[in-house]
């Protein structure tokens, strides 16, 4: 009988590509959207589909109910700006939600892996040299970040308390196909549409803040790994949480001329003021996730630009044909 595993936000950017990657592997895949920013055509083929919200009843009696034996969650408000627009929002959605589904996982008895999509960006903050380990000081700057904390420690009462299998995978900026232009990782969708339109691409301050970026393949195969390997018992927040990125900071400019090459674009290149409160450096440390979970990113970031940038050619193609 095959192993089934529940995805949350599966119709979504990230989580498409997670239950891809489990569909792929064998497993009996359900995915669970409430399609807000998600798409029904990007839910992988012979997966199980359902338009719930995961504060929803319906949503914790389908985990309840459903004896899976991998959960990743995924669904979430993602936008850093809109939570901080409106905190009550983004709480409700990804710490209620959470713990509608983290309840329901008690209340079934069943041993479920449960996988957190964390943030290794925006829970970290600007105090710690990069790249960023596991264990260091915590200091979110937005209601976003806060939120993803707070479920991490939820998770680990949970764990201490009820016996729940819980891991925390905190990725770096993902990008790839299927990207919305959203949040900070944002800027390789935004920028490919721009090289597609022949537009100028708009850098914020001098252009040298720092990201790491993740891509979404990667990111899916950190998931799979992470539902499949056997770890140790939870000791702690940080025992279970496993930084997902490549270590490697890469700056706007640089980022914006790596897809200009890729792309063979002539776009220029533009400067608009810096925006307040921007986080300067930030790319986590990886090796915790290569030594545990057997997981180091496959796809470098050219490669990754260049398929990324021919898919959203290709989609461009699609609606003009």
């Amino acid at each position: 009988m095959a192993r089934r595993a529940l995805i949350t936000g599966g119709a979504g950017f990230i989580g498409s590509h997670v239950a891809g990657r489990f569909a792929a592997n064998g497993y009996d895949v359900t995915v669970l959207d409430n399609l807000s920013s998600g798409k029904r055509e990007q839910v992988p083929a012979g997966a199980t589909f359902h338009h719930l919200d995961i504060t929803s009843p319906d949503a914790a009696a389908l985990v309840r109910d459903g004896r899976f034996d991998v959960i990743c969650h995924l669904a979430a408000q993602i936008d850093v700006r809109k939570s901080v627009a409106d905190p009550a929002f983004d709480a409700k959605t990804n710490i209620v939600g959470t713990l509608n589904l983290l309840e329901a996982v008690r209340a079934s008895g069943a041993r479920t892996r449960f996988i957190f999509s964390s943030t290794g960006g925006a829970i970290y903050g600007d105090l710690v040299e990069p790249p960023t380990s596991e264990t260091a000081p915590k200091d979110p700057q937005s209601p976003y970040g806060t939120a993803k904390l707070s479920v991490e420690y939820y998770m680990g009462y949970y764990a201490r308390i009820h016996g729940l299998d819980t891991v925390a995978l905190r990725y770096s900026n993902v990008y790839g196909p299927r990207q919305d232009p959203h949040g900070e990782a944002g800027v390789v969708a935004i920028f490919c549409g721009r090289l597609l339109d022949g537009a100028p691409l708009t850098v914020f301050g001098d252009g040298r803040q720092t990201r790491d970026y993740v891509y979404a393949g990667d990111v899916a195969r950190a998931n799979f790994l992470a539902a499949t390997v056997d770890l140790p018992p939870a000791t702690g927040v940080d025992s279970r949480a496993f930084n997902i990125g490549t270590g490697i900071e890469t700056d706007v400019l640089t980022l914006a001329n790596m897809l200009r090459k890729v792309s063979g674009g002539e776009s220029a290149v533009t400067h608009a003021p810096p925006r307040p409160g921007e986080q300067l450096r930030s790319a986590v440390a990886i090796d915790k996730a290569a030594r545990v979970l057997g997981w180091r990113p496959e796809v470098t970031l050219e490669q990754g630009l260049r398929e990324t940038y021919q898919w959203f050619a290709a989609q461009r193609e699609e609606a003009g044909a």
